[in-house]
């Protein structure tokens, strides 16, 4: 983000006075983000410390395009936890329930943690610690430590975290601008991630301050309505997103075939990291792409599970005959794949998505529209910020993540709405305009890049 002779401008002496402990929480979309940052952070000279289990911080390392060298990371042994294939969906759950073991396992690392802290507390000026808002229990003691504060990073929306804080506490205020309709949390979230979350939260009041993956540009009226929130009074904040990986020096394979398709012609598909699909949905959804007539990328993975290098996965079932009768027309990834790399693609035009953040801001940045197709989580949040907000995107189908099966005909017409209509041509336009400010955002004395030169003067004070 910034340039070289920026980064010089910074007091040396009190970088190197301060020591930086970043810990994720163990999920694909967390890990990478926060990973990311750390590799962001390390490029200002500032010895950054990455915290995890030894199975979670391989994980973040083998999906991860960026240098990590720099990086000091602190691979704790993995405690035993049940990592269960993914559970296939209902009707009304989609969240990925067969996580939750992990989930609970990362809460014993506040022990081991709290024992690194108080053996660097008497070897640096400052210990910063920045962790996801789900292990504020880990990193709790850094409160007990006199030279010692916490920043948490958050990997949602800050328009999803607002809107569900004021619904939650009985809408507080007005608010002008406001979607049509909330979205709903029913089937979003299980009992045991809503039990987790409220535990973690109790502990949030510890922090100095809020770090948001995401650009003023896209949602500076979300960051300033979260600072009206009671909870975040006299919180410090910065929006620094978009935070991107560099390309590997490798070339995926579906990027050699991504050359050969004309531009803004294909239709990337991928639902993330923590989405598994039925059969029945595969095969609906596989049967609405080849209808539409369309070029396609689809990257056809059932969730991670808890331990990502236990290889026994599911294999899914296209239709008899599919991949022959769609070469030339769309290729089906079943590995792990670039997507910033795909997404910034010049025959990319349009990215059916699951609409977690990452893809989200990732999407955004590239000037890609999205087919929104939510599951579970946060997901329908950011999908109302897409399509109704931004309107760089459109529904799949409403409240698609409570839907038993959406069928091939719903996907085929909504294919075609986005890649061969005038709607599609005109949230093409948006989303492209969207996506060279945000890109600029990050220049020298763009909005980004000044959020994060504040971030990075406030640590040097």
């Amino acid at each position: 983000m910034a340039d070289d002779q920026h980064k010089d401008s910074y007091n040396k002496s009190s970088l190197e006075s301060i020591v930086v402990f970043v810990v994720p929480f163990p999920a694909q979309g967390h890990l990478n983000q926060l990973l990311q940052f750390s590799c962001l952070i390390s490029s200002f000279g500032v010895p950054v410390h990455f915290v995890g289990y030894r199975t979670h911080i391989q994980q973040a390392k083998s999906r991860n395009l960026q240098d990590t060298q720099q990086i000091h990371f602190h691979e704790f042994p993995t405690p035993h936890f049940d990592s269960p294939p993914p559970i296939i969906p209902n009707s009304i759950m989609k969240f990925p329930t067969h996580l939750q073991p992990s989930f609970e396992a990362s809460k014993q690392l506040h022990e081991p943690f709290t024992n690194l802290l108080h053996e660097f507390s008497n070897k640096v000026k400052r210990i910063v610690v920045i962790h996801d808002p789900l292990m504020s229990y880990v990193v709790q003691d850094f409160s007990s430590i006199p030279n010692a504060e916490s920043y948490a990073f958050h990997c949602i929306s800050a328009f999803t975290q607002f809107f569900s804080f004021w619904d939650a506490i009985g809408r507080p205020f007005p608010v002008e601008g406001m979607p049509k309709v909330i979205p709903s949390m029913e089937g979003c979230f299980s009992f045991e991630i809503m039990n987790f979350m409220a535990y973690q939260y109790e502990f949030m009041h510890y922090r100095t301050g809020d770090i948001f993956n995401s650009c003023r540009l896209i949602e500076g009226t979300y960051v300033d309505l979260l600072s009206k929130l009671e909870m975040n009074a006299n919180k410090k904040q910065w929006s620094i997103g978009p935070i991107l990986q560099k390309g590997s020096s490798t070339r995926h394979k579906s990027l050699e075939w991504l050359d050969k398709q004309g531009p803004k012609s294909v239709l990337y598909i991928s639902f993330g990291s923590s989405t598994t699909m039925t059969d029945k949905q595969i095969q609906e959804l596989a049967m609405g792409l080849e209808n539409s007539k369309q070029k396609f990328l689809w990257v056809l993975r059932d969730a991670d599970k808890g331990n990502v290098f236990d290889d026994e996965t599911r294999e899914a079932r296209l239709p008899e005959g599919y991949q022959e009768r769609t070469e030339g027309t769309g290729i089906v990834v079943t590995d792990w794949a670039p997507q910033l790399e795909i997404l910034g693609h010049t025959s990319i035009g349009g990215f059916m998505s699951h609409c977690g953040w990452n893809s989200c801001m990732e999407s955004m940045t590239m000037g890609v529209p999205i087919l929104a197709w939510p599951m579970h989580s946060e997901q329908p949040w950011n999908a109302t910020l897409i399509t109704e907000i931004l309107e760089v995107g459109i529904q799949v189908t409403e409240q698609a993540h409570q839907m038993e099966l959406v069928n091939s005909s719903t996907i085929e017409k909504d294919v075609n709405r986005l890649m061969v209509s005038k709607e599609g041509e005109e949230l093409r336009s948006r989303a492209e305009k969207l996506g060279r400010q945000v890109w600029q955002s990050r220049d020298e004395g763009g909005v980004s890049q000044l959020e994060l030169s504040s971030f990075m003067a406030h640590l040097s004070r």
